[in-house]
């Protein structure tokens, strides 16, 4: 085979298949829904492996699978092997990334179904805007409660679940063993002239509390969730700027969406979103995107000629 040019290199990353650096092979980066493979798939990509690659399936922290060691001339055959099974390779370039959930969905501690929403968002946003040029990487994460499992305050936006206590103070009993009290992790229920009050400034909306009194002053809360954004890890760490209020389902959905816009029309070739977040200002990127002003600009921003030479590099 001729020697490979940086073209080439180039052309296959996009398509999924990067560059190893202890062999002439490439990964093929394998796309899952939230890190979710049928057992049909799983055996998909073990045969892959074995026919393509050198053996092994690593599974990366974005949820993905990747494949070392595949040469350069089998890439095509491997695309069309996993292709039998629904399977694609991808995931790299400035553009929306695969989406990061965590188990909420069957966790004790889940405040929403997780991996529904995160389906949702691969279908629409992943794979709806996967031929829209952004100007860096943008990274998805969603939580199903204040654990942060998926670290969703350090990706460009982050979805977490909560449960506000519907407290009513009317029925506390003051019983002097608070159940609400014993089950609250952050220490913000008190009990003041032996009735119990809930800090709203150190309560997280865990809604582990709800059910836990004995007296039925906390029976149960409004679900919904908070959104993060311009969080980003790595050599330069910057923990995301909360959103203020707690979203349905759908409101998150059209905050997504807005913020990708207003990030593409806006956002300077090679920058992250936690740096444009940064450079226009908290309060005026907040106000852009609690607006709907930007959905009359949607189709002009999505045919626009912009990041034809994207920021990211893996």
């Amino acid at each position: 085979m001729a020697k490979l040019t940086p073209q080439d290199i180039k052309r296959v990353k996009g398509m999924g298949f990067l560059k190893n650096t202890t062999n002439e092979g490439f990964s093929m980066r394998v796309i899952t829904k939230n890190g979710v493979l049928t057992s049909a798939q799983w055996a998909c990509l073990a045969q892959a492996a074995q026919k393509f690659g050198d053996g092994t399936i690593a599974v990366t922290t974005r949820l993905t699978a990747e494949l070392p060691g595949i040469r350069y001339e089998d890439i095509e055959s491997a695309r069309e092997f996993i292709a039998r099974e629904g399977l694609t390779s991808g995931g790299t370039g400035s553009r929306v990334r695969p989406v990061v959930a965590c188990k909420g969905t069957v966790c004790q501690y889940g405040n929403c179904d997780t991996q529904a929403l995160a389906e949702k968002i691969h279908d629409r946003f992943y794979v709806g805007y996967y031929d829209v040029k952004l100007p860096h990487k943008f990274k998805i994460a969603v939580g199903g409660c204040p654990n942060n499992c998926v670290k969703p305050d350090l990706n460009d936006f982050g979805i977490v679940g909560v449960t506000v206590p519907n407290y009513d103070a009317e029925l506390c009993a003051g019983c002097k063993k608070c159940g609400v009290q014993a089950a609250c992790p952050m220490g913000a229920v008190s009990l003041q002239d032996g009735v119990a009050k809930i800090d709203s400034e150190r309560c997280n909306s865990c809604g582990r509390c709800v059910g836990k009194c004995y007296f039925d002053a906390l029976d149960d809360g409004e679900k919904g969730f908070v959104v993060y954004i311009g969080g980003r890890w790595g050599k330069q760490v910057r923990h995301a700027s909360r959103l203020p209020g707690v979203f349905t389902e759908e409101q998150v959905l059209s905050l997504l969406e807005k913020t990708l816009l207003f990030y593409r029309e806006q956002g300077k070739t090679g920058e992250r979103l936690a740096s444009m977040l940064d450079r226009i200002g908290e309060e005026s990127f907040f106000a852009q995107i609690l607006s709907d002003d930007i959905l009359q600009r949607k189709e002009k921003i999505l045919s626009a000629d912009l990041h034809l030479v994207g920021g990211a590099t893996c």
